[in-house]
């Protein structure tokens, strides 16, 4: 089994298990608006991640997270030590162009 699938596995099994929702539920392709998921459980379920996989998230790039798939992308850049400024960046461009 690759890296990708673990990941992928692991981060469906804890939204599954943050969000109390039935096993098959959450797929790769679902938004944290599909699934239900506010900012108050995403934060929840950050620190799940960040606990399963003893790494720190970036607040910028977790801001950013809006689906499954996102979050899986980003966990496999953070573990596997690859540069993520430019997550950071666009997460932080987006925060600025919300704001004006």
């Amino acid at each position: 089994m690759s890296v990708e699938n673990n990941v992928a596995d692991k981060v469906i099994e804890i939204i599954t298990r943050e969000q109390h929702l039935a096993p098959g539920v959450v797929k790769l392709e679902s938004t944290f608006a599909e699934l239900g998921i506010d900012s108050l459980d995403a934060v929840n379920i950050l620190f799940a991640l960040e606990s399963e996989f003893k790494i720190d998230i970036p607040d910028a790039v977790a801001q950013n997270m809006k689906g499954v798939q996102q979050a899986v992308d980003s966990l496999k850049r953070v573990l596997e030590g690859k540069d993520i400024s430019d997550l950071v960046a666009m997460a932080k461009g987006d925060a600025q162009a919300s704001a004006s």
